[in-house]
């Protein structure tokens, strides 16, 4: 590993390794990356706070632990020197307008299932549940009646006690095997196959769908403007971060031009 300098300071190796841990990633050679990056920008903007003469003033949370002194000095020198306009009504609005999907309720499904538990990579026991399964399918195409007792008396999840009702869930709220499923059943439908899930093998019925709607502007203009809010900081963190680097004597790392501080 090349080694890091910010002007007069070397980081060691032994940081960035440590600070590695905290960058996952699919290589190590990007986590270690990360971490450079990281800590590179730590030092840049800690010394910058330093030589404008910044007092670390430490702010408590809620629990009463105080900041790092370090993070303080970087907190208090990005408010003293970046700042970002207000997110206004029409910014604001122009987002929500051609953004509408994303401020919508959830759709909720109210489901049933019987869950016959299997690990996946136990070929015997996930083949035998899949057959249990297709035969309480078979029995309920019949006798459609029966699902309260069957699940009570045959499923391996803790809803068999309910007659395996599931409650109100949401996209998100189950496995994605068991979703697919779920968001494409008629209300009353019984699933016609199994579905196969890393949990085991699950006969599912839809019994109510509830369609999201269309959230109102007054409803989510404060999570917006916290949003563009948010966004114009990081911003102008990412521009007075390279305004710094283009200062600074830096080897052994390159910086991001969309870097984030490791405080805010």
């Amino acid at each position: 590993m090349q080694a890091i300098r910010i002007n007069d300071v070397t980081i060691p190796e032994a940081a960035v390794l440590a600070e590695a841990q905290h960058h996952p990633a699919d290589r190590p050679e990007a986590a270690l990356a990360a971490a450079a990056e990281a800590l590179a920008i730590r030092e840049l903007l800690l010394q910058e706070a330093r030589r404008q003469e910044i007092a670390a003033v430490r702010r408590a949370d809620g629990n009463g632990r105080r900041e790092a002194e370090d993070d303080a000095l970087i907190r208090q020198l990005l408010e003293a020197n970046v700042t970002v306009p207000q997110a206004d009504a029409v910014s604001c609005r122009r987002y929500y307008d051609n953004n509408t999907p994303r401020f919508r309720s959830p759709d909720l499904y109210e489901a049933a299932h019987i869950l016959f538990a299997a690990a996946p990579d136990d070929q015997s026991a996930y083949d035998n549940a899949v057959s249990k399964a297709e035969a309480a399918i078979a029995t309920l195409q019949q006798d459609p009646a029966a699902f309260d007792r069957l699940a009570r008396e045959l499923s391996d999840c803790s809803s068999a006690r309910d007659g395996g009702r599931l409650g109100q869930v949401a996209r998100g709220d189950t496995v994605p095997e068991f979703e697919t499923f779920l968001c494409n059943l008629e209300e009353g439908q019984l699933c016609p196959l199994p579905v196969r899930s890393r949990y085991g093998v699950h006969v599912l019925r839809l019994d109510r769908r509830f369609e999201g709607r269309q959230l109102p502007f007054d409803a989510v203009h404060d999570r917006i403007a916290d949003y563009l809010q948010t966004a114009s900081w990081q911003r102008a963190v990412a521009q007075y971060i390279r305004i710094l680097a283009g200062r600074a004597e830096i080897s052994g790392v390159t910086l991001e031009a969309a870097a984030t501080p490791l405080v805010q």
